[in-house]
């Protein structure tokens, strides 16, 4: 497996992207059990920085979206396919089509359905969501724990009385939190884990999920053999998490052991189509939240070529 932030592409072989492992855990599993070699696949694997990874130090804007590892690579044809979160992934389809980059589609719904969290400090005087009035939450601009973040706040907090910022990776956030710099940050596993270790006191939380994108170089009986290694994946983590607790706690550093973190977080689904429902009331909120750009199609934008 390569771990470069900007690898050059050395192989014809279909490349996948790996970032986070809460999001990749299917993925992680089918690799290295083996599933994917069951379905005839020969599969290159490209690690790209994420926010979850206590080494992290890249620096995420809210105004640019593209100049990230993980989009530049895939940008310069370094990978295929990758998983982000499911507004993350429209976001970037309906921008990069539009802007004239290297195009990607939505071409399943994802198999990890990630928790998110939003806490606040263990002695902080904020005890529910609508405490957060006009308070800043610190999140990944354009990312799941943003988009989340929104979705989990919105029942609670009118557009204009809820505030985000970015502080950082978990571990930042988590940092920022603690030195009373942020009032509240968002986070997924393993960092919710870590957070309760610490203290910090969970306000809500929510899972996530993710979609699958593709460039038009992967053919619909390659996603499909794919797809079929990760839902066998998720019947396998299904059984018994506790043998891949280890791709999560690996990246807090040292700060997390197996034994604590909680894996009753860890939810799965098989890979399932993207459907025009779907994607008519995901891409109607994004756009509401201005969070992308008005115009796209469920044509343009969304290829189950998987299922056909």
């Amino acid at each position: 497996m390569v771990t470069l932030e900007r690898p050059r592409r050395t192989t014809n072989k279909p490349v996948v992207a790996i970032m986070n492992a809460v999001h990749d855990l299917p993925v992680l599993v089918a690799r290295d059990e083996g599933y994917f070699r069951d379905e005839g696949l020969d599969l290159e694997f490209v690690t790209t920085p994420g926010m979850a990874q206590v080494t992290t130090s890249h620096v995420v804007k809210f105004d640019s979206i593209f100049d990230r590892p993980l989009d530049s690579v895939y940008n310069d044809g370094g990978i295929d396919q990758y998983r982000m979160c499911e507004w993350g992934i429209m976001k970037r389809a309906a921008e990069a089509d539009k802007g004239g980059l290297r195009r990607r589609k939505i071409v399943a719904l994802g198999a990890s359905m990630s928790k998110f969290a939003i806490v606040v400090a263990g002695n902080s005087p904020i005890y529910e969501p609508e405490m957060l009035k006009d308070k800043p939450i610190a999140v990944t601009p354009n990312n799941g724990s943003h988009f989340t973040t929104l979705k989990m706040m919105d029942g609670f907090l009118e557009p204009e009385h809820l505030k985000t910022t970015h502080a950082g990776s978990m571990l930042k956030r988590l940092e920022a939190v603690r030195d009373g710099q942020v009032a509240a940050a968002s986070l997924m596993e393993p960092w919710i884990s870590v957070a309760q270790k610490m203290g910090l006191r969970i306000l809500i939380e929510s899972h996530s999920t993710r979609s699958e994108a593709a460039s038009d170089d992967l053919d619909g009986k390659t996603l499909a053999a794919m797809f079929r290694a990760q839902a066998r994946a998720v019947k396998q983590i299904e059984k018994d998490p506790t043998p891949y607790v280890h791709y999560l706690v690996a990246e807090t550093g040292g700060r997390l052991e197996p034994r604590e973190f909680q894996t009753w977080r860890i939810l799965n689904g098989p890979p399932q189509p993207y459907t025009r429902e779907r994607f008519d009331d995901t891409y109607n909120w994004t756009v509401k939240w201005n969070m992308t750009v008005p115009g796209a199609t469920y044509e343009t934008i969304v290829d189950n070529r998987a299922w056909q």
